[in-house]
Order: C-alpha cells, then structure tokens, then sequence
C-alpha cells in the first residue's frame, strides 16, 4: 500500500478533506461554470437587442471622366476628381410583435436550466469523489486482511513443520498449510492489484493520489423514503432543470409566432460629404419609419411553429420520466443503505463467532484434538468474516451517500464543505443589462474573466 500512495501515504485524510480539493480541482465544475457564463451572455445579446444600433460608414472616392467630342478643335478633355463621405446611421426597432421580449424571456429560462445542470453536473462530481474515496478504503482493508492472513498462515506453517519434525502430524497436513499459504499469497497480488486500480480512479475523480484516508461515517439522510422521494421531487436539480426546459419551450413557441407579424423600425442617417478638389461640402440628414412583415416564406414559418411545438411536448415528456428516474432512484438507494446497515450488523456478529470458533479450534489443535486442515479452515472463515465487516462498513456510507445524490441533497452547502461556494448569479447581475466594453461595467467583467483565466 505504501508502494502505491507514495509520499502522501503520511499524510491523513478525511472524506470532507477529499471532497473539497476534488470539488475545488473538477475540470467537469469549471467547464459547465463556463457553459453557463455562455449562457448568460445569451440573455445580456437579447437585452441588448431592445436597444437602438448606431453604426458608422466613411468613403473615399476618385472619379474619371473624358469627353471626347470631334468638333472640338482643343482636343478632348478629362477631369478626376476626389471626394470623401462620412455617415452615421442610428436605427431603432419599435414594435416586432413582441418577440424579443420573449427571447429575453426564453434565455432566462434557459439561464436557470443552465444552473440546474451545473448544480447536476456538482452533484454527479461530489458522488464520484466519495465513491472513488470509499473504494480505496475497502481495497485498502482487503489487503491488509490479505497481509494479515499470509502472516498467520506462515506462522501455522511453521508450527505444521515443527510438529511434522517430532512426528505430531504427517507431510500432509505440512503440504495442506503449504497450499493454503500459496493461495492466500495469490489472493494478497489480486487485492493490491484492484487497490492499484482503485488509487488510479482516485486520481482521476480527485485531481491527486489519496493520502491515508480515515474512516468515515454515514451521512445524515432523511429518516423516511417518503421523505427523501418528497425532498428530492422538490429540489433534485435535474428535475428542476427538465421544468424550466419545459418553460423555455413553451416560450419559444410564442416567439416563434410572434416573427409572424409586421416591424416598424426608425432609422436616422446624418452625413457629410466633401469634395477634395477645393469644392464646398455639404452636410445631410435623413429620418424614417419602414414598416414591414413576411406574406408568404414557403410554409418555413408555420413549419417552425409545428416544430417548437414538437420541442415542447417532448421536454413535457421529459420531465415525465426524469421525474420517474428520480423516484426509483431514491427508492432504490434508501433500500441499498437499509440493506448495507442490516448486512453490517450480521457480519459484526459473523466476525464474533468466527474469531471464538478460530481460537477454540486453535486450542484444540494444540491439545491434538484437531489437524492443522481445521485450523486453517477455522482462519479462513475468520478471513472471510473480516473482510466481509470491512465491506460492509463501506457499503453503509457509500449507501448514505447515495441517498443524498439520490434526493439531489449531495452539495457544498448540505455537507459543509470548506469551499468557497461558486454563485451563479454574481457573472448574470454583471452582464444582465449588457453593459458595454468600455463602459466601467464592462472593464470590470474584463478582470473577472481575467481572473477566472489565471485561476483555471
């Protein structure tokens, strides 16, 4: 084991100390953090789109012109000249039927989806990290019972030899505890092998090797099913992430009919116009109302509206069965944790029985009452008694966990974590109103972007 955690092998470790530095470290955190910053620029884009566009054009140009005229006794003529422009254009959508307000309105729902799916994704992180904890831990415990067995094994096999020598036993029960030891050395190579697998999940699902972990001890659940189903109908975030899936379609379906009816825009033109050949300048300003709207696109509209609908009615169907999935899962993981705490009181009784039938039989062998292939078969049960303790003592946390995630309550804040708890609202209140680049605004979501660059 030593071998295999290296220099952080010293150091302790507790589940909640594993839990921050995962959640802290998670690439699979800071990526869905980004997908929703994206997100909420999509609600500032629609936001901004209420507002008016003043673009600018300057031109340059140099014109030729020859007349050519046979009469003319001086010949023909040409002329260039040059001359520069410079135009403003302001133009202001008033009325579009209403359908950027609900694009704004659609981008928010999509926005609270987004934080539902990172608080998912948050969720899905801190169980893998407890899993992948608990899995050394077991794999840890088997191989030092492996350890443990191979010891007393030599030890009974040493003692089988000096018997053997004064003519006690026969070369049989010698060869018997032979065979025995080799066996228990071959189960010792399986387990630190599956240690050595479970140190390499550990590394991927934390960010580092495992220290030497602690013991950990159950989580607090929900003293009833019915409560953790009722908890988790309430606040599991993948349920609340299908609902506000469901909102936003049913929103997209009023956008899109909403781009069946006419828009009035405003539009505002000033400009200058110079000559460059010494000729006067003059100056321009141009104002009006457009207004206008689609009467025939093919059938395209009507098929967009018959599609959004479609979209609809399956994230309504959605919801329908994450709705389901999370019942049977809470369901099935509260009846895990019952499970794993009543196998864990039958194996601490099995570990009692196991360990006063081994030292009796010990005894008796001693006395010549027993052979040494009852003594052997007497430790093995003790083996396989402590080691399916140590199995079960993991399956009860791992089941509590369960439960938590189960019911969506697997989160910094429910566990306490030592963590600086990431506020998806501080970046959305920033860009809400989409404030310009320049604007002071603007240069302080520069040094937040910055310092979330300089801290992944």
């Amino acid at each position: 084991m030593a071998l295999l955690l290296g220099s952080t092998a010293v150091r302790a470790e507790t589940l909640a100390d594993t839990l921050a530095f995962g959640y802290e470290s998670s690439g699979l955190i800071e990526q869905n953090r980004a997908v929703l910053r994206a997100a909420d620029e999509d609600v500032a884009q629609a936001v901004a789109s209420l507002r008016p566009v003043l673009s600018w054009q300057a031109e340059l140009a140099r014109s030729f012109t020859r007349n050519e005229d046979g009469l003319n006794l001086t010949g023909d003529t040409s002329t260039v000249s040059d001359s520069a422009s410079l135009s403003l254009l302001a133009s202001l959508t008033l009325y579009d039927g209403g359908q950027r307000r609900l694009t704004i309105d659609l981008q928010k729902e999509v926005v609270l989806a987004t934080r539902e799916g990172l608080r998912d994704t948050e969720r899905q992180v801190l169980e893998q990290i407890v899993t992948a904890y608990q899995e050394v831990r077991r794999r840890s415990a088997f191989v030092s019972l492996r350890e443990s067995n191979v010891r007393v094994i030599g030890q009974e096999l040493q003692a089988a030899r000096d018997r053997f020598e004064v003519g006690e036993i026969t070369r049989t029960d010698v060869a018997l505890a032979e065979a025995q030891l080799a066996a228990a050395r071959s189960e010792l190579v399986a387990d630190q092998g599956g240690l050595a697998q479970a140190v390499a999940a550990f590394r991927a699902a934390v960010g580092r090797a495992p220290g030497q972990l602690q013991p950990a001890a159950p989580a607090r659940v929900p003293a009833t099913l019915d409560e953790a189903v009722q908890i988790a109908l309430r606040t599991h975030p993948a349920l609340r992430q299908a609902q506000h899936q469901v909102a936003a379609n049913e929103i997209a379906i009023l956008s899109t009919e909403a781009s069946l009816r006419p828009q009035v825009q405003l539009e505002a033109r000033p400009s200058i116009n110079n000559s460059l050949d010494g000729g006067s300048s003059t100056l321009g300003a141009s104002i009006g109302l457009s207004a206008g709207g689609e009467i025939y696109s093919g059938g395209a509209r009507a098929s967009q509206i018959r599609q959004a609908q479609a979209d609809r009615d399956a994230s309504r169907a959605q919801l329908i069965e994450t709705s389901r999935n999370i019942v049977q899962s809470v369901s099935i993981a509260y009846s895990n944790l019952e499970v794993a705490r009543a196998t864990l009181v039958a194996f601490q009784e099995q570990v009692r029985a196991a360990q006063s039938a081994f030292e009796g039989v010990r005894e008796e062998a001693t006395l010549g009452a027993r052979t040494t292939l009852d003594v052997l078969e007497a430790e093995q049960d003790l083996l396989d008694a402590r080691t399916n303790l140590a199995g079960a003592e993991i399956d009860e946390v791992l089941a509590s966990y369960q439960v938590l995630s189960a019911a969506g309550l697997l989160t910094v804040e429910n566990l306490g974590l030592a963590v600086a708890v990431y506020d998806p609202t501080a970046y959305y209140n920033l860009v809400d109103d989409a404030p310009a680049r320049g604007s002071e605004q603007g240069r302080a979501l520069d040094r937040v972007l910055q310092s979330i660059g300089a801290g992944d």
